[in-house]
């Protein structure tokens, strides 16, 4: 399943209550300082505190929006910083909703809700503990109260569970008080099995990833990824946002599975060679054993010559700033290793002719399952992604594409959900968006 709409409220730059439409591809697009990479951190964050299985970190890398004081909305003057934000996301038919309060000088969830039809769920927390567990149907809502183990200080790490209601059984739980008004069953506000049962069902089906990978979480890039090296000494890859590890990722399947290899080095010569960027990759061994050091090399043909292989270093700034970017898509699309790639700028150092194709490779992702945000300054990455929806390049549609245009406002930002249409034009965009590419134009010209 893929995340269909984010809600935002009082957090950074975004005042009013605002909903952002997501497709399988997103593009975000505005000034700089509207606050595009706050809402990629967000994404993340929030998609954290509905798993359930961490805090979210909002200074983990490559975001750092600092603490609660700098993360809530400052009204200006007197108005002083909201006290709380709130971010909500939809995904199928479920709806989860968040509040984050101040713990110290950090964010953490005061309240979190699960709805998906008539069934709710919904905890709050206060102080380091569980101080309400609420929920409700079609036929009325009840306080269950707090089992007597929750109603001990937790550890802040300790504080989210995916559902307590799944983990409360029934002979731990007080009795439920009503709270609910008239109800549709007769007027009966008893809290029976077979609301316990329908709500047990609604906790039971929320995994936003599967039991078995319960780490699984979106990946986040840096908007600007590590600078090359002549040479890498072997080291245990582990990913990373500015992409360092990925050298030692692909020696290690060299090394390690080469029939993976080959497979990974065609789909990135494919990209290489539709970019204009390198025709060939491959890893040059400096010893006999993979425990010696190696070198990325990388060459270009023209015509039916074969250039030299030179190493990475030597290539140009743009190679080797694109190549995390490609790596983690491709090795998404083979071994779903995210439920969503969030992208910060892809395009840095990139020459026109590669930034569109860019746009072609995450149409092509986008369209087998993938969900990419993607932050972006270029217009020849979002042209060539209206020109292949027009052109049926891939099974991409219209609709699966949403263009989040970041408008400033006085102290706040407007996010416009855009679309597109089957001939790639873009609907319903404001003056602000025409007026922000035509800037970007003449900036791209000296003018």
């Amino acid at each position: 399943m893929r995340l269909d709409t984010i809600t935002v409220r009082n957090f950074r730059c975004f005042r009013e209550r605002q909903v952002a439409r997501l497709g399988p591809l997103t593009l975000l697009v505005g000034d700089n300082s509207t606050g595009k990479t706050s809402f990629l951190a967000l994404i993340r964050a929030l998609w954290d505190v509905a798993v359930g299985h961490r805090v979210p970190d909002f200074k983990e890398d490559p975001y750092d929006l600092g603490s609660f004081e700098e993360i809530a909305h400052h009204r200006g003057g007197r108005g002083g910083h909201a006290e709380t934000f709130e971010a909500e996301f939809d995904l199928g038919d479920f709806h989860f909703a968040a509040t984050f309060g101040r713990h110290g000088t950090a964010p953490v969830p005061v309240r979190k809700a699960l709805r998906r039809g008539d069934l709710w769920i919904e905890e709050r927390w206060g102080q380091d503990r569980l101080s309400s567990l609420r929920v409700g149907n079609a036929r009325g809502a009840w306080d269950l109260g707090v089992p007597d183990q929750r109603r001990t200080s937790v550890s802040i790490d300790d504080r989210f569970a995916t559902s307590l209601l799944a983990f409360a059984p029934s002979g731990e739980r007080p009795a439920a008080a009503s709270i609910g008004g008239a109800c549709s069953a007769g007027g009966s506000t008893s809290f029976t099995k077979a609301d316990e049962k329908q709500l047990n069902e609604l906790a039971a089906s929320w995994h936003l990833v599967p039991p078995r990978y319960p780490a699984l979480r979106p990946f986040a890039s840096a908007p600007v990824r590590s600078k090359p090296r002549r040479t890498y000494d072997p080291r245990r890859p582990t990913a990373d946002a500015e992409g360092d590890y990925i050298p030692m990722y692909l020696a290690d399947v060299y090394f390690r599975d080469r029939e993976e290899w080959e497979r990974l080095k065609v789909m990135l010569e494919r990209f290489g060679q539709s970019a204009g960027l390198f025709d060939e990759v491959s890893i040059k061994q400096l010893g006999r054993k993979e425990s010696e050091p190696f070198q990325v090399h990388v060459r270009k043909y023209s015509g039916k010559l074969k250039g030299p292989r030179r190493n990475l270093i030597d290539v140009g700034y743009g190679v080797s700033q694109v190549l995390p970017v490609i790596f983690e898509i491709l090795r998404n699309l083979r071994l779903k290793t995210a439920p969503l790639l969030l992208l910060q700028q892809p395009e840095v150092h990139l020459h026109p002719s590669a930034q569109a194709a860019l746009g072609s490779l995450f149409c092509q992702s986008a369209s087998q399952h993938s969900q990419l945000v993607v932050e972006t300054h270029s217009d020849h990455l979002l042209d060539r992604v209206r020109m292949d929806v027009r052109d049926r390049a891939t099974t991409l549609h219209p609709d699966d594409v949403s263009i989040l245009f970041f408008e400033r406002d006085r102290l706040d930002v407007r996010i416009h959900s855009l679309r597109i249409d089957d001939q790639g034009n873009v609907l319903g965009a404001p003056s602000g968006y025409r007026q922000f590419f035509m800037d970007e134009t003449r900036r791209s010209l000296g003018l």
